[in-house]
This record gives structure tokens, sequence and C-alpha cells, in this order.
């Protein structure tokens, strides 16, 4: 009877589909482990297929602790990883960017799974001695970057390639990243898809519409212009070390090849001037941009006493279009010489 509630509870998770959240193996059979199934369609990712040990392995051998400061959280477990390659759609002939690669273990799964090269970017100096022992084993494979994500433009490096952006982001800076990715004036941008770990939080104020009021603000305007935007998959926090006291989120973000037009610079100001006021009505926060918030209001279509979590995307865009004119006028009319 015990023998068959022990096979009993080995195999029900994986007959159901639920995700298997697997404990580092031991030294002895590391190499005779199967490929590990993911919960989604069955594809596998395989860690020890480059001949280095696992990942927690080499993070013991090199000291590798995480860096609270630097808001890290590494991440081992095979099936989650697996979850994140998936989530980011073919692979193959990509050039995969990622931000904060630590110990590697995403990094691997990657090249694992296809990429024909990945970009990694790490400003963690104890992490860069264990990451060169992945770039010995995978060659022009793999780029190691010495820096800061919030300074580095990694366009130079792709050169026009089709790229992707996934990563494990660290929760101190991945909001802003994300921020100045979808802002940027050109459009589209140097990234096809985003597959990216935030802290559920920052995930739901992602993907929020007007229907979810408390989580929608100028994030999710931004992102829901320019992107299609979804949750794709739930982590709970005890696969990351050190457990963090959130949950996290992995948002997958795909550009829209022509979102509604307006400037990126103007959606920026008006959404960041009313949200933060967010409580008052758009006739009071918009007093900040011009002395006639009515005139302003009534060019986009909008009814002054709103709030700004009762306007969708669209109206956001018709109101950045309205600002930008009121400006153009106000600059005509004070030009010298004009009448």
């Amino acid at each position: 009877m015990l023998q068959f509630l022990l096979l009993y509870m080995h195999l029900f998770p994986r007959i159901c589909g639920f995700l298997v959240l697997n404990e580092p193996s031991s030294d002895s059979d590391s190499h005779l482990q199967p490929l590990v199934l993911s919960a989604v369609n069955g594809s596998a990712v395989n860690e020890t297929n480059d001949g280095l040990p696992p990942t927690y392995e080499l993070v013991a051998k090199h000291g590798l602790k995480p860096n609270k400061r630097l808001g890290q959280h590494f991440l081992y477990d095979r099936n989650v990883i697996g979850r994140i390659v998936e989530a980011a759609g073919p692979l193959a002939g990509m050039t995969v960017v990622e931000i904060g690669p630590g110990p590697g273990g995403l990094t691997r799964a990657l090249l694992a799974g296809g990429a024909a090269r990945v970009v990694a970017i790490e400003r963690d100096p104890r992490a860069l001695s264990l990451l060169r022992q992945l770039t010995d084993a995978y060659h022009e494979r793999l780029t190691v970057v010495d820096g800061d994500a919030l300074g580095f433009d990694p366009r130079p490096l792709i050169a026009g390639e089709p790229a992707l952006i996934v990563a494990n982001l660290p929760y101190n800076i991945g909001s802003e990243l994300l921020y100045r990715w979808v802002s940027a004036e050109t459009w589209p941008p140097w990234w096809q898809r985003a597959v990216l770990m935030f802290q559920r939080e920052v995930a739901l104020r992602i993907v929020a519409t007007p229907e979810q009021r408390a989580d929608y603000g100028r994030l999710a305007v931004l992102c829901g212009w320019r992107t299609r935007a979804e949750i794709v998959l739930d982590v709970p926090p005890e696969v990351f070390t050190p457990r963090p006291a959130v949950n996290s989120s992995v948002v997958r973000l795909v550009p829209r090849a022509e979102p509604l037009p307006c400037r990126a610079g103007a959606l920026v100001t008006v959404a960041k001037a009313t949200f933060t006021q967010r409580r008052k009505m758009m006739r009071n926060s918009l007093g900040s941009l011009t002395n006639d918030p009515e005139a302003l209001l009534r060019a986009a279509g909008l009814q002054g006493d709103w709030r700004p979590e009762q306007v969708p995307v669209d109206g956001f865009v018709r109101l950045a279009l309205a600002y930008d004119e009121y400006r153009r006028t106000e600059a005509s009319s004070t030009t010298p010489g004009t009448v």
C-alpha cells in the first residue's frame, strides 16, 4: 500500500499537467537526470547537455550568493525555467537579450532551447566568473556584457538580427527597464517579443485595463498602447533562493506593428500628469499642463469629471494628440511677428 501511495504521489502531478517544482538532484545522479518536461506542451529543457554541472553546483563552487541590494533571487527550478523558455516562443535563429542572468540557469536553458545567441547583461562582478565558464562551453553563442542594464544599449551587439528579451528581471529595476523599452520614440522596437519576470503586483499593473482600476496606471497605458501584454505564468516564492516575500509572474509582451499614432513623449506626459493625481478629476489634474483643461478634454472627447482610471488607452492617445496640438498653437501664438 505504501509503495502504491508513493508511486501515486510521484505521477499524479505529471498526469494532471501540474507544474512540478524540483529540488536539486544529488551529486551522484545529476548526470543521469532525464529531460525535464514542462506542463505546457511536453517539450523539454535539459540543463546538463552542455557538459557542465547543474547550476546550483556552479553557484556553490564559485561561492555566489544572491545580493539583496541588487534585487537578486536565483531561480534553479528547471520546470519553471522551461515554462519561461516556452513562453518566449520559437528560439531558432533568434538572438536573446537576457538582463541579470546571475548564475546562468535561464541562460543555459535558452541556449539548450535553440537560441542562436544569447547576449547576457550582468553588473554583478561575482557572477561574471561563473558566466565566463558558460562562455567556454557555448563559445560564440554566448556574449556576456559587464554592465548596468539601465545604461546599456544592446542594439549594436544585435546588428539588426531578430531579437527577443527574456529575463528574470531584478526586482529593483524591472519596471523602469520596461518603461524605457515601451516609451522609446522609435517604433517598432528592436525586440520582437519580451518574456519577463516581475513581482506579481507589477505584472498586474502592466496588463491592467480600466476594469482593474486599482492596477491601471501609466505603465498599463504605455504597454496597452504599444504591445499586447498578458500574464503567462504565476511563480510561487518557494522556487527562488532566497525566497522573496511576494509572488512573481511572467509577462509576455508582443509589440503592435502599428499602434495608434501619437508621440510617445506626449502620451507619457499626459499619463503622468493625471495618474500622479489619480484621485482628482481630469479637469483638475490637467491644470499642470494647460490653463484650459476643459478645452483639451473636449478635443480628446473626454469628460472633465472623469478620473484617469476611467479613461481607456485610446482615450489617452487622443488626449496626447490634443496636448501636442495645444503646444503647437501656444508656440505659434508666442512667436515674434505672428498675428
